[in-house]
């Protein structure tokens, strides 16, 4: 009988009526999704089951131990430094990630970032870098320790080997209805970046109209549930709770995020917004890393980091490793794509900024071709939107809502349309709004 009860279709059963399953369980079967033993049916019951009884704190661990466990596991033995990392739930114009490795890699973490694609309303920090030529965002292993090695950071895509029960119990969500389960995101989430060897995480969850979850309290309680199940897993994680109400900084789109982030770097422009949840992120990595005594210590070191230049020659360091220009950040305009048609979008009145439907501006550049609707789609990396005006800002005749880089007039024509829709323009100025609006430690 003992048998019995252990077969996948028993403990599906169980789950289904609402039982608990014990780690060695839930080990049993993400084994059957990696290997192939338990069936897509099988795979799509069992995430069913999970979102509609939801899952105990321990069986949020034993998952995403057991999808860590599924492959390989990177380790670090040959570095003197913390293993560091940050992830993000996705936005619009979040660029921050291509700020933020170079940054904590000068001030002494070595950062192997694993990131992904953006699909939807989202762009993914891949996408933007695969807008610089020659940029090998996929290497082998080998040459992402080499990166680690060199510049300190490597920002480079999953690997085939990391968490591969991830991949298919992913796919198998999108075709069931089950992908907004909060252990299972968190199990996902997790899962690579423990597989990754870090030593300390920082999570970056968007809240608002551009967010996976808009509302508060469900963005609280993945911030809550992502940090509770990081630490049963053994790994130190803070979240931060930021505002995708608005574009974070002034640009969406690949080629012109990576403009904005080298601006950045150099200091020729830095966006507010976008320079405060990138100094608060780093800040309370580098305290988690031991790096700094304290998130407010870290922060000031992650300021000098990018004032004194340190972290602009790391940038640099990261793309020539990795197979890009060596003289990216003297000469982006002879590296980075340019699109044929640029559009300035002004208001239908002059007026201040006093809100934006941030998920439409996405979807104005994935209609543009900056981002992917389907896996499969090829992306132009010159598209997109620049000098985005902030809440608040003034916008009139000579301030337009935002600059539109299109592959064609028409595309043009109907991005500034579906710009003008997204923005509205009022009389007064809106009071201003934190872009940092929660904290969650362990």
């Amino acid at each position: 009988m003992e048998h019995h009860h252990r077969h996948p279709a028993e403990l599906i059963r169980r789950k289904r009526d609402g039982h608990t399953l014990a780690e060695a369980e839930i080990a049993r079967l993400v084994g059957g999704i990696a290997d192939g033993s338990l069936s897509d049916a099988q795979v799509g019951a069992l995430a069913m089951a999970f979102f509609l009884h939801g899952m105990e704190p321990g069986e949020r661990v034993a998952l995403t131990r057991a999808m860590t466990h599924s492959g390989e596991r990177l380790e670090w033995p040959e570095l003197d430094r913390p293993v560091l990392d940050k992830h993000s739930t996705g936005g619009v114009g979040d660029k921050v990630s291509l700020l933020l490795a170079p940054i904590v890699a000068a001030c002494g973490g070595a950062v192997p970032m694993i990131s992904g694609r953006g699909l939807g309303h989202t762009g993914g920090t891949l996408d933007k870098l695969d807008a610089i030529p020659g940029y090998d965002s996929t290497p082998g292993l080998d040459r992402l320790r080499a990166a680690v090695r060199v510049a300190g950071c490597a920002i480079v895509g999953q690997t085939a080997e990391l968490a591969p029960a991830d991949r298919r119990l992913y796919a198998i969500r999108d075709a069931t209805g089950t992908v907004e389960s909060l252990p299972l995101i968190v199990a996902s989430i997790l899962s690579k970046k423990l597989a990754a060897g870090l030593d300390a995480l920082v999570m970056d969850v968007k809240l608002g109209s551009g967010a996976f979850l808009p509302e508060r309290d469900e963005a609280e309680a993945l911030a809550r549930a992502l940090v509770d199940v990081a630490h049963g897993a053994g790994l130190h994680t803070v979240a931060l709770i930021t505002d995708m109400d608005a574009v974070l900084g002034t640009t969406a789109g690949n080629a012109l995020e990576v403009r904005e982030a080298l601006d950045t770097l150099t200091g020729a422009e830095r966006e507010s917004r976008l320079l405060e949840v990138t100094l608060a992120l780093s800040g309370e990595l580098l305290a988690a890393g031991a790096l700094a005594d304290d998130p407010a210590g870290g922060r000031a070191a992650a300021q000098r980091a990018l004032d004194d230049g340190r972290a602009a020659e790391r940038f640099a360091a990261m793309v020539a490793v990795l197979g890009g220009p060596a003289d990216l950040l003297e000469a982006p305009d002879r590296h980075l794509a340019t699109a044929p048609v640029l559009r300035p979008v002004p208001p239908e009145r002059p007026g201040s900024v006093r809100r934006m439907d941030t998920r439409a501006l996405g979807l104005v550049v994935t209609a543009l071709g900056g981002n992917r609707r389907r896996e499969d789609d090829v992306i132009d990396p010159a598209v997109g939107l620049a000098a985005v005006a902030g809440v608040g800002d003034a916008v009139g005749p000579d301030r337009p809502l935002a600059v539109v880089h299109a592959a064609s007039e028409d595309a043009a024509d109907a991005a500034a349309a579906a710009v003008r829709a997204a923005v509205e323009v009022g009389e007064e100025v809106p009071p201003a709004r934190p872009v940092i609006v929660g904290r969650v430690t362990g």
